[in-house]
């Protein structure tokens, strides 16, 4: 008798111990399945580098080429050889477009923002053309992405005339929420070389664009 009512006491023993480990390690799971589900911080302060992206630019000697221009900066920061920019438009000049029948590139008339895809493909770089948010490129420029976006040069240059639509792109090199400040490599301005505005200003020109972004993989 006492020996079997020792081996249930142990018997009960061993089970309230495994319910035990077994409600320990389903509360690991659950919380590990928390953790992973939970999104990525956003640090405060500066995500990308603007100051190693800054040797690419090159301000545009030809009209409406930015979306080249900024084609050939990302190539540059990521490939270490930047095409000039007779060379940028002359490859796009003779490669289909994926918007409209002819080129991505004709003298005079603005490239399609799905064609940028496109040619940095030429280069070997796969990329995507999405509609993002800033907290989403905050996270691209940390993982060493490049981005290029569209938007109202008018916003950012802080000048008259038509502020409503889309019409020029730049490559974004920075984003920094300590300062509230977006950096900007902008072939269209003669110091757009890191050109630097304000965030709520960045915001405000992207937004015509729906904000477009075209961001490497």
């Amino acid at each position: 008798m006492s020996n079997t009512r020792t081996r249930l006491t142990d018997a009960a023993r061993i089970v309230g111990l495994a319910a035990v480990l077994s409600a320990a390690a389903g509360s690991m799971v659950a919380f590990a399945g928390t953790a992973d589900a939970a999104p990525a911080p956003t640090l405060e302060g500066m995500h990308g580098d603007p100051a190693a992206a800054a040797p690419y630019w090159r301000y545009q000697q030809q009209n409406l080429d930015c979306g080249e221009m900024a084609v050939a900066d990302v190539v540059g920061q990521i490939t270490g050889r930047e095409p000039s920019e007779d060379e940028i438009t002359g490859v796009a000049a003779n490669t289909p477009s994926v918007s409209h029948p002819g080129p991505i590139y004709k003298p005079g008339a603005k490239t399609k923002n799905s064609d940028l895809p496109v040619l940095l493909a030429h280069y070997g770089i796969a990329s995507d053309a999405v509609h993002t948010n800033i907290g989403v490129l905050e996270q691209d420029l940390d993982q060493g992405r490049k981005v290029i976006v569209g938007l109202n040069d008018r916003i950012i240059w802080n000048s008259g005339g038509d502020r409503s639509q889309e019409n020029h792109f730049v490559v974004v090199t920075g984003i920094d929420t300590k300062t509230n400040l977006v950096h900007l490599n902008d072939s269209g301005a003669a110091a757009g070389r890191d050109e630097q505005v304000s965030i709520a200003t960045f915001e405000a020109a992207w937004n015509t664009s729906d904000n477009f972004a075209v961001v490497t993989r």
